[in-house]
């Protein structure tokens, strides 16, 4: 992206830049850079220019190993979702993990031993990666690469591939970026009715998929798959609904969550541990935390199935409250909280069934099935064949340069 604000920083001349570059020389590995090669990876996000929800950030954190050092690095990586907490820094935590030494007097002591002191050895638990889960609505993003690329994007049986190339590369984006633990890809059932669907028949009404679409939807699961990733899917469950319920899972246990997704109604997820990653021009997505859901909505995320009962979704033919819009919703739930509130106060009383509906409908369902959400280690070179029988050689040596040993 462009840095010309950043230009003038002391750390992007070419003599500190040199500098650095003096330092590997001598021998010292940079750790993030030895694992991670070719990621857009960040450190460091100005809160200047919207520098953070527009991930427009700079790598001036490093951690320098040793070569005693650099030969025991087994994994490096930022806390990205540390930034985007309240009053956080504008320097996100950068951390290395080294593997114990390995010197001859351990080696030899571990030589010695007795096998019974081994089965009397406490049982470890393995620890979990410290990354966050990604949630990506796959439909969400599946469409929008359709749209962007060449319809000529072709596979050796004459289907098209465009939405496969994009959504393979936003996925590889996402990767090399956030440094998940484990990745779940959320997809619709077009196929079958959900509930929102018979509350409201017109909900969604008119929607029409070209063929080639609906048969790249079909097929990328496969991609996921390859990936040693996690799809999810069930008749009756829309993709939202995994993402919510992916959410609520991870928050259990504590851990820190990123929901990619171009649908607004997402904002109702976002929370201290839950980030959205939506996107709002080529390449660049907004982070979007509470703060973001407030400025852009004017409600708390909780509020936001109310907001979008009140002021209605014309992409999914939900009419809101008579002449209100979305300054008069925003306001309406300032003052009282709540739809039921406002209705209890006598306000569109008279729609209030109406209104319950369509909260309902714009809520998503945090009890769709999981499937389960353990660490993960991507099987890029099962990924790499996929893309190659595919006829999609560029995806595929992408993909082979991740599976090679750093």
């Amino acid at each position: 992206y462009p840095t010309k604000s950043y230009d003038k920083d002391a750390l992007l001349q070419p003599q500190s830049r040199a500098a650095f570059i003096r330092l590997i020389k001598q021998g010292w590995t940079d750790a993030l850079r030895a694992l991670h090669p070719d990621a857009r990876i960040y450190t460091f996000w100005d809160y200047m220019r919207n520098r953070w929800p527009r991930d427009a950030g700079l790598r001036i954190d490093h951690i320098l190993l040793s070569p005693d050092l650099a030969a025991r690095l087994k994994a490096s990586g930022v806390d990205r979702a540390v930034r985007g907490k309240p009053d956080a820094s504008d320097h996100a935590p950068v951390w290395v993990e080294l593997g114990a030494p390995k010197t001859a007097r351990t080696a030899k002591a571990a030589r010695r031993v007795p096998k019974t002191a081994k089965a009397r050895a406490p049982k470890r638990t393995a620890a979990r990666k410290a990354g966050p889960l990604l949630v990506i609505d796959g439909d969400s993003f599946a469409h929008r690469a359709y749209h962007a690329l060449p319809k000529t994007i072709m596979r050796p049986d004459g289907k098209q591939a465009g939405a496969i190339l994009g959504f393979a590369n936003m996925l590889l984006r996402f990767y090399e970026a956030e440094h998940p633990r484990a990745v779940l890809v959320a997809w619709d059932t077009l196929d079958a009715p959900t509930y929102r669907n018979k509350l409201f028949p017109a909900y969604q009404s008119g929607r029409k998929f070209d063929a080639a679409l609906i048969e790249q939807l079909k097929t990328l699961p496969q991609l996921i798959e390859a990936c040693g990733f996690t799809n999810a899917k069930a008749p009756g469950f829309e993709a939202d609904d995994f993402l919510a319920a992916a959410v609520a899972a991870e928050e259990k246990r504590k851990g820190t969550v990123l929901v990619a997704s171009g649908d607004r109604d997402t904002f109702q997820l976002v929370s201290e541990r839950t980030t959205v990653l939506y996107p709002v021009r080529a390449g660049e997505m907004a982070r979007i935390g509470p703060a973001e859901v407030r400025e852009r909505y004017g409600v708390e995320p909780q509020q936001v199935p109310d907001f979008i009962a009140l002021r209605g979704d014309p992409s999914d033919k939900l009419p809101g409250a008579p002449g209100l819009g979305a300054t008069g919703a925003a306001s309406l739930l300032r003052r009282y909280a709540t739809l039921e509130n406002a209705l209890a106060a006598g306000r569109y009383s008279g729609h209030a069934e109406k209104l319950r509906m369509f909260r309902s409908i714009a809520t998503m369902n945090a009890k769709a099935p999981l499937p389960p959400l353990r660490d993960q280690t991507p099987t890029w070179d099962k990924a790499a064949a996929l893309a190659a029988k595919w006829g999609l050689n560029q995806l595929a040596g992408r993909l082979g340069k991740l599976c090679r040993p750093q």
